[in-house]
């Protein structure tokens, strides 16, 4: 079964749009847990327009699953997931203005730069993972980086797939086969919803992890959080 973790980001957005502590983070981090979610993600960046630095830290006592904290490796993100030391944390290399993820990394062109971070997540004992592009070339840089995962980037099989291109999963399916060659561990995320991540699942071999925020918070609103949690992890199995 592939795990179900949940980015709970947009939790944070709604949250801070009116101030105070409504909803809770914190609670929101638990109750998904307790519906079922094998991990909880987040992605804090720079001008802490949804997660604050100090979520991520005060959620390191409440995700007893799988914690995984994403964002571009600058210094002060490199100093808090050193400090909290997460299960896992994921490298993504989107400019401090970018609305949301856009693009995976280059591994090829930033190759020195992500072997001497990976080497000093590893070195404390944190699992890592690079966001990278369907492209074969880009999973053989991650693997020279030292990373343990990539997290395939999903965006563009989520578009196809809604024009009812099914060939959109192509790329993906070469991208998963040339990582279990290479023993790398498999995510996957962005865009990924109800309606097309069973399909995704059925065709990438090895996947180990979804993490799937804004689509499952917004059917979420519809149907309900414990309903959604456990829509996807029927899909997931």
């Amino acid at each position: 079964m592939t795990k179900l973790s949940v980015n709970i980001n947009k939790i944070a957005t709604l949250r801070n749009s009116r101030g105070g502590n409504v909803p809770d983070l914190l609670q929101v981090a638990k109750d998904v847990q307790k519906f079922g979610a094998e991990g909880v993600t987040v992605h804090p960046r720079p001008d802490e327009r949804h997660i604050r630095y100090q979520d991520a830290r005060d959620l390191k006592n409440v995700v007893y699953t799988e914690y995984n904290i994403e964002g571009n490796p600058v210094g002060k993100f490199i100093d808090l997931v050193l400090e909290i030391k997460p299960t896992q944390v994921t490298l993504v290399p989107d400019a401090d203005n970018a609305i949301t993820s856009n693009a995976g990394w280059d591994t090829i062109k930033h190759r020195n730069f992500l072997i001497e971070v990976i080497d000093e997540f590893k070195r404390n004992g944190i699992r890592t993972s690079v966001f990278v592009d369907p492209i074969e070339v880009m999973v053989e840089g991650a693997k020279e980086t030292g990373a343990d995962r990539i997290e395939l980037y999903t965006e563009s099989f989520a578009y196809q797939f809604g024009l009812g291109n099914l060939k959109g999963i192509e790329p993906y399916v070469k991208a998963a086969v040339k990582a279990n060659e290479l023993g790398l561990g498999i995510n996957a995320g962005h865009d990924l919803s109800l309606d097309n991540v069973k399909f995704f699942k059925e065709n990438i071999p090895g996947l180990l992890e979804v993490s799937i925020g804004h689509a499952l918070i917004s059917e979420a609103l519809y149907l309900g959080l414990e309903n959604v949690v456990n829509m996807y992890l029927q899909r997931l199995k």
